[in-house]
């Protein structure tokens, strides 16, 4: 039984990459910060069934001792590097933070993967925010970078801190480039599950209105049940290396507004307020991936369709709020 550890293993991709992996027969630990909140901290994992099999270990990114620990104790064979503070939003008020656990947070673990586990693979989770304003109209592994926000800058720095490893220190390192993935496992605070929150609200009488910030920045959408596979699919390859991970196609916010409305019998317009105060300081304004390099190599492509993903999410959280409802 080859053992995983993830970092990041309580939100959306690593409660899916859980599930994934413990589907192939892998014995799965799990990153767990210590917080207020610990007794909610596996909803997501609770969600998928997950959480009674995979194993949560006490540590933090920022403290490599606790990573070395770990690392000496279950010794995986595959390491997923999950673990950020991933919302773009809050990375202009926290960029100390951002930059301590997305970017610093990802070398402690690259550090405590030579000292102690040096044959282990490695998987860095990038991020499509990365290519920021964009240098091409189709973003690949050969796009130049261009971070427009505090949390792009820290992605983009454990980016290349994992090349720099792989190629001083011979680690099996890869990173994932993927751009925005959804599912009804997305926090709240993210703009696709806003929507599709603000659909479910609405539609059972408990909101009137939703208010958005720029509706018209695109992106490339995926499910993130598919995008862990190509995860998993990259840390199986001879050769480390990098990838974009993508649908190849792109749509902007208010199209996903009116397919998620629209599924629940609802016009967007009548709904839907943009707000000045909700614009990011730099926006993004387009991004859309060429996965060609995934397809080709990994074998892999994007199989949920964006209208599917909306559906799925506005189902869930209709029956999130029904259930509340419900329960009083």
């Amino acid at each position: 039984m080859p053992t995983a550890f993830i970092t990041g293993i309580t939100g959306q991709d690593g409660a899916y990459l859980s599930r994934f992996l413990l589907h192939k027969g892998y014995r799965v630990i799990g990153l767990m910060r210590r917080s207020a909140s610990s007794d909610v901290v596996g909803e997501r994992l609770r969600w998928l069934g997950v959480v009674d099999h995979v194993e949560l270990v006490d540590g933090n990114l920022t403290d490599i001792t606790s990573l070395i620990r770990i690392l000496e104790q279950y010794r995986p064979e595959e390491i997923y590097n999950l673990a950020a503070q991933s919302f773009v939003a809050a990375s202009w008020q926290q960029p100390l933070l951002t930059g301590n656990v997305t970017g610093i947070g990802c070398v402690n673990l690259l550090e405590a993967v030579r000292i102690v586990l040096p044959s282990a693979r490695f998987y860095q989770a990038s991020s499509s925010e990365m290519f920021g304003k964009i240098q091409a109209e189709r973003q690949s592994e050969t796009t130049p970078f261009y971070p427009r926000s505090p949390y792009a800058a820290a992605k983009l720095y454990a980016h290349w801190m994992t090349v720099n490893y792989r190629e001083s220190f011979g680690l099996h390192a890869s990173s994932g480039i993927l751009f925005n993935h959804e599912s009804p496992l997305r926090g709240i605070e993210f703009v696709t599950r806003k929507v599709t929150d603000g659909v479910a609200r609405i539609k059972l009488g408990l909101a009137t209105e939703l208010a958005l910030g720029n509706m018209n920045a695109q992106r490339d959408w995926g499910h993130a049940a598919d995008y862990v596979e190509a995860m998993w699919r990259m840390l199986q390859q001879d050769a480390a290396d990098d990838y974009v991970i993508a649908t190849g196609r792109t749509v902007p916010i208010h199209e996903f507004c009116r397919l998620a409305f629209a599924h629940a019998g609802l016009d967007y317009k009548d709904h839907v307020v943009s707000r000045q105060d909700l614009h990011r300081p730099a926006e993004v304004d387009v991004l859309l991936g060429d996965a060609a390099k995934a397809h080709r190599q990994l074998g892999w492509q994007a199989g949920v369709a964006l209208e599917q993903l909306v559906a799925e999410m506005v189902e869930a959280d209709l029956a999130r709020y029904q259930k509340k409802l419900q329960h009083g």
